[in-house]
């Protein structure tokens, strides 16, 4: 891959701009904002620690949406950021227009592009952005589940003491408060989890990690969370660019999976340099189910007030 363009120079943006650079994941890396010179400063930012990092990739910033020429990937962190006692749902109203310019941008200047969505609510503008472009649903997709397993794994080896290094989680739903962390299907080096956690502790990491952007938020109070979002970002890139095939927990638009069409939510996907390569069905019990269909019914009532 040649050229990702991060539309959005906030923290998070600047931060994935940041990581994609250091990983030297592409040549060229382009910053896009509104806000004039935010871009421009936070690629010239990143660019004078190049030789203290040692990479190469080329990091440019502007205004002018003609940077999104030819770019390959696209990742969307542009909009209105939540607040202390906000909800993801509350930015929705702001965050639609915003991703109407995004698309119509990115249709003018990158019409071959796969599109990473990651303003919030992540889940219900994937959905937006799909029907806005009219692409197939492969090339647009959303980052929640790969920073909401992350942070379910940071939380088990919090209560278990284990090493972060071999947990692997798993977490499907709308990236919200009605996510699903699945346990049965998270393990420690190939180990279940649960044979390491009892059921209050499963509880207690569960709830920690359904509410994890907010318990960031409320420590900082003046900034959500944007190291963690970047990571996840660099990840899901990372898979794109190698093409490794990876097997995580996207936002994906639903044909049928899981008994659901014209959806969207978080579920694992084999991510690849096509996008969402197949989405993967996982055979949930009763209880986890219900879950998963409580956080369909949550995207659902943001969907229809658009």
């Amino acid at each position: 891959m040649n050229k990702i363009s991060i539309i959005g120079a906030g923290r998070v943006g600047e931060t994935a701009a940041l990581t994609l650079a250091l990983q030297e994941m592409c040549p060229e890396i382009t910053l896009i904002d509104i806000r004039e010179g935010a871009a421009a400063g936070a690629a010239l930012d990143i660019m004078q620690t190049a030789s203290h990092f040692g990479f190469g990739s080329r990091v440019t910033g502007g205004t002018d949406p003609a940077l999104l020429q030819d770019a390959e990937l696209v990742v969307v962190t542009a909009g209105s950021p939540r607040k202390p006692g906000m909800s993801r749902s509350d930015v929705l109203g702001v965050n639609v227009a915003v991703i109407n310019s995004v698309c119509d941008h990115v249709l003018e200047y990158a019409p071959n592009a796969l599109l990473l969505m990651v303003t919030n609510p992540v889940d219900v503008l994937t959905w937006h952005a799909w029907k806005r472009t009219g692409w197939e649903r492969n090339r647009i997709f959303g980052q929640a589940g790969v920073l909401d397993a992350s942070r379910m794994a940071c939380f088990i080896a919090e209560e278990t003491g284990l090493s972060v290094r071999d947990i692997h989680t798993m977490v499907i739903g709308g990236h919200g408060d009605h996510m699903v962390p699945l346990t049965r299907f998270s393990t420690v080096n190939g180990v279940p989890a649960t044979t390491f956690m009892d059921e209050a502790t499963i509880e207690r990491v569960n709830e920690r990690t359904r509410h994890g952007g907010a318990e960031v938020l409320a420590l900082r109070q003046v900034s959500s969370a944007y190291n963690a979002p970047a990571a996840a970002i660099a990840t899901m890139a990372d898979a794109i660019c190698h093409d490794r095939r990876r097997v995580l927990p996207c936002v994906c638009n639903l044909d049928g999976e899981y008994g659901y069409w014209d959806m969207t939510a978080g579920v694992p996907a084999i991510l690849g340099r096509n996008g969402i390569e197949q989405v993967v069905e996982l055979p949930l019990d009763e209880n986890e189910q219900a879950g998963f269909d409580a956080s369909i019914d949550s995207i659902r009532a943001d969907l229809d007030s658009l």
